[in-house]
């Protein structure tokens, strides 16, 4: 008994018109198959049939037909695509068909269509180009379900090619720890294709997989074996099943994809894969003019290399490692100095004897030996790969190698202390570097190695590092004599480049101490000197410190200058992290100026190129700042926290424990927390402000002045405010004011303390104004003119300058996006009933009886919630004052902190009280503004 018809959907059925069976030839759920009789005209019969049922289908809703791996279809398929873009006219109908144009060659049947329906208007191709970087990380994200380490999207992404099926593979392959670098499915696939060309073809693909990222056809030719016709006759068939490409300048070819070439290496025998190798190199050494002659050094030394021939390796890897080092290529460096110590010891003794270090070795101070007998040593290519492990970013991996050379040197039992002390004073720098410590204890075993020892640049280095370790940190006066002391003994040996470096210390150090033009001048003559003698790290230094030292001193605009040209040098060199460091000075210096886009663009910057911790806590700190500044306590809190864990636990440093004081005491502030305020305020004077950081320190003591000044009447404040304010007075005594700016800070400081006490005055505000106004600090001026508004205003003078005023500083904060500065100005010129526009165009203004609780959509229980919120109640006691329940009271603070926009009940308080909303403008017993 045969099974009940089956029946199609509605719309289907009205849109097959009776033609259900004709139709299920390619819609089987329409109904069986008729047995029908064929004629020649059957299949234009069933592709009319069915461009009407999708017109019909499509008459009243938008229809998408989806045609997925088009290059993979058959015959029929491609005619009845070719039939429907050419015949249909009506209805809202989308047709995509989708196909992979790596598997479209040049004889495959696909190619004819695409090139017809390419002449249709009705029809657009739409390239999909491969993933970049970001969009790889993205899909690594979402496939691993969380954010892969950036390493291993930059393997993903060059072994991809941006393929996003490839990218899949291979994530799949890290998360199943596949032990070969391909799932064995993926190269299954990726291996077919090629092993369908024919013999020679597939012999020059393997060939091809050998010589490097782009095979030159000369060199090819040379190698290949193969009459020039037979070679090209194997190319084109490789070409045209897209395994291989030419390239733009048709001098070479390369493989369509990164992971074909991976593939086909991976499937050469041992042996052959040597063989093929040592060929390439044969090649090279029999004629220059293969290649071109920049890339000699480094292919020669690969070929070589993969050609397990250690003597003829060794040698290469070091020259092509002196050629990276050359071209800043560090990391480059790095892989082959690592190459050369793997080579080591399989190299035959007489190789390795006849190698000298002046030939290939740069970093380590010359040992005071003949360097035409003295044979190069592996300690010599330890620390070479320490520096450029160091230079490339690579600081795990420069600490893994001095540990190994310091195991090597105690093994010694006649172990040189001078190359210990060097080795331990690199290591000193990368803990610091790595937040693992502050790097003294290993800085002190150096020293203890080359005390008594004769003079040498090793002990020249170490008495500058200390010297430099000392200034940041443990400031103080002994510093200076001890980096005079070391510039004094790196020019009697002769060191200059170690020499600049200890006057950078003392430039900066007299700049510290109270000679600014002093050591300004001294920072400038090692910078000009540094660039002449193309001494890169040293002229890096000095753009850091100068930039510092300008913006510490209030010139930003120079210190700007300044650090756009710094970063300009460094970015060609490399040095990643002193480039981050300049980022971040420059960012400074652009947040001082409010160009707050640019310092943040800097910020991000120096966050993404910087390689160590200290440059990336510097730049979140920044961004920390701006969010700060914005209102955006949220990405402000944040950025904090990324600060704190970029610097560690063991980070001691002044100038970056300081700023996060300050910005620990912003964030509390601006959620209510006065007692947090308070906390951060008394830890960062219990730690102290020395010598040279007054510019840490006057911005810090600021804004907790400010925090208690805002936060005065709210009852949760009043216990200990007292202590507080002494406390900040007590600690603005000891500090310097050397330049204009920071006795324009004290002065705003002082106004900010009378204000916490309720005794500011007008004139106090005045006097803030006229010393900010000409220091190019449109944020700080806008603050202070703020004030002084409000003190006009309360005092019942002139409205006109304070309409002014409030106008001025409305405008920046506007153009700085200072959300929270904003609101207060135009809440005070509203209460005040001024026009922030210009007084010729006055804007509607709110009726003087307007509620500014009600403007907040508060109602009259959520506006009386609120009050008691700001005295510090509880829900309970809340709950007790309204004769309301405990919940109904959680209800109604939920409601307050979602139509205020703030994430908790001290947030809350401190909104209400800083726009007054429970208490006038003016204090008790003066005139309201106007009167």
């Amino acid at each position: 008994m045969p099974p009940p018809p089956r029946r199609p959907p509605g719309a289907r059925a009205a849109a097959a018109g009776g033609q259900e069976d004709e139709l299920a030839r390619i819609l089987p759920e329409l109904g069986d198959t008729p047995r029908g009789p064929h004629d020649e005209e059957s299949t234009a019969r069933l592709f009319e049939l069915t461009a009407r049922m999708l017109e019909r289908l499509a008459a009243d809703r938008t229809v998408v037909l989806v045609l997925e791996d088009l290059h993979w279809a058959d015959t029929s398929t491609r005619h009845l695509l070719s039939y429907l873009f050419r015949t249909l006219a009506a209805g809202r109908l989308v047709i995509v068909a989708t196909y992979r144009a790596d598997d479209v060659h040049r004889r495959h049947p696909l190619r004819p269509l695409l090139a017809e329906l390419d002449r249709l208007r009705t029809v657009q191709r739409i390239e999909l180009p491969r993933f970049n970087r970001a969009e790889v990380r993205r899909q690594l994200a979402g496939i691993l379900a969380s954010q892969p380490d950036e390493a291993y999207v930059d393997s993903v992404f060059d072994r991809s090619d941006g393929n996003a099926f490839f990218v899949e593979e291979l994530a799949a392959c890290k998360e199943s720890s596949c032990r070969a670098g391909l799932p064995e499915s993926l190269r299954d696939l990726l291996l077919v294709r090629v092993e369908v060309l024919p013999e020679a073809a597939q012999r020059v693909v393997r060939i091809v997989a050998e010589g490097g990222s782009t095979v030159e056809y000369p060199l090819l030719r040379a190698v290949a074996g193969l009459t020039e016709d037979e070679l090209i006759e194997a190319l084109r068939a490789a070409v045209g099943a897209n395994i291989l490409l030419a390239t733009p300048d048709g001098d070479g070819f390369r493989f369509r994809h990164s992971l074909v070439r991976e593939a086909v290496s991976d499937d050469l025998l041992p042996g052959e894969r040597a063989r093929v190798n040592r060929r390439y190199a044969e090649a090279l050494e029999g004629d220059d003019s293969l290649i071109r002659a920049a890339e000699r050094v480094i292919r020669l030394a690969a070929y070589w290399y993969h050609a397990n021939d250690a003597a003829k390796a060794l040698p290469a890897v070091l020259a092509a490692s002196v050629a990276a080092r050359r071209r800043h290529a560090y990391s480059e460096q790095l892989r082959l100095l690592e190459r050369a110590l793997d080579l080591w010891e399989s190299a035959p003794q007489e190789v390795r004897e006849a190698l000298r270090p002046v030939d290939y070795t740069d970093v380590y101070p010359p040992c005071g030996c003949d360097p035409a007998t003295t044979p190069l040593k592996r300690l010599d290519l330890l620390a070479e790969a320490t520096v450029a492990a160091r230079f490339g970013g690579e600081r795990e991996r420069a600490l893994k190698i001095t540990k190994t050379a310091l195991r090597l040197l105690e093994e010694d039992g006649d172990g040189d202390p001078l190359r210990a002390a060097w080795f331990w004073t690199e290591r000193s720098g990368l803990v610091a570097s790595l937040a693992r410590g502050d790097g003294w204890a290993e800085l002190g075993k150096a020293q203890e190695l080359v005390k008594g020892l004769p003079p040498s640049q090793v002990h020249a280095q170490v008495l500058v590092r200390a010297a430099g370790w000392g200034m940041l940190h443990n400031p103080g006066p002994g510093n200076l004599d001890a980096a005079e002391r070391a510039v004094s003994y790196a020019r009697m040996l002769g060191a200059e480049d170690i020499e600049l470096n200890a006057r950078i210390t003392v430039g900066c150090l007299l700049t510290d101490s109270g000679d600014p033009e002093r050591g300004l001048a001294e920072l400038f003559a090692v910078r000009e000197r540094a660039t002449a003698l193309g001494l890169v790290m040293q002229a890096g230094r000095a753009h850091i410190n100068l930039t510092s030292q300008l913006e510490g001193m209030g010139r930003s605009r120079e210190a700007v200058e300044l650090a756009e040209q710094g970063v300009e040098l460094l970015k060609k060199s490399r040095l990643l992290d002193s480039e981050a460091w300049i980022s971040g000075n420059m960012a400074e210096s652009l947040y001082s100026l409010g160009r707050w886009d640019e310092a943040a663009e800097a910020a991000r910057r120096a966050l993404q190129v910087g390689q160590s911790a200290a440059p990336r806590g510097s730049a979140s700190a920044r961004l920390s700042y701006l969010a700060l500044a914005r209102g955006e306590l949220t990405e402000a809190t944040g950025r904090l926290s990324a600060a704190h864990a970029h610097f560690g636990t063991h980070d001691s440093q002044p100038q970056h424990r300081l700023p996060l004081f300050r910005l620990a005491v912003g964030v509390a502030a601006g959620e209510g927390r006065i007692a947090d305020v308070r906390t951060e305020t008394a830890e960062a004077i219990a730690y102290g402000f020395p010598l040279g950081h007054h510019r840490y320190a006057w911005p810090l003591l600021l804004a907790a002045a400010s925090a208690e000044a805002d936060a005065r009447g709210l009852p949760a404040a009043e216990a200990g405010r007292a202590a507080a304010l002494d406390a900040i007075r007590g600690a603005a005594r000891a500090l310097a004011t050397p330049v204009p700016v920071w006795t324009a800070h004290a002065e705003f400081l002082r106004a900010e303390l009378l204000r916490a006490e309720d005794r500011d005055r007008a004139a106090d505000w005045a006097a803030v104004e006229q010393a900010v106004r000409p220091l190019e600090r449109p944020y700080l001026l806008a603050r202070a003119r703020h004030r002084l508004a409000e003190t006009l205003l309360a005092s019942g003078g002139d409205r006109e300058p304070a309409a002014l005023l409030l106008r001025e500083a409305h405008a920046t904060a506007d153009r700085l996006g200072a959300r929270r500065l904003r609101e207060d100005l135009a809440l005070l010129a509203r209460r005040a009933r001024l026009p922030l526009t210009g007084a010729d165009t006055p804007p509607a203004l709110p009726a003087p009886e307007t509620d500014p609780a009600e403007a907040l959509g508060l109602t009259s229980r959520e506006r009386d919630v609120l009050r008691l919120v700001a005295a510090g109640n509880s829900n309970r006691q809340i709950a007790e004052e309204l004769f309301i329940s405990p919940k109904t009271a959680s209800v109604h603070v939920s409601n307050i902190l979602a139509k205020l926009g703030v994430a908790g009940r001290g947030e809350a308080a401190a909104l209400a009280h800083r726009l007054r909303l429970f208490a006038p403008l003016t204090p008790a017993g003066a005139a309201p503004p106007g009167v």
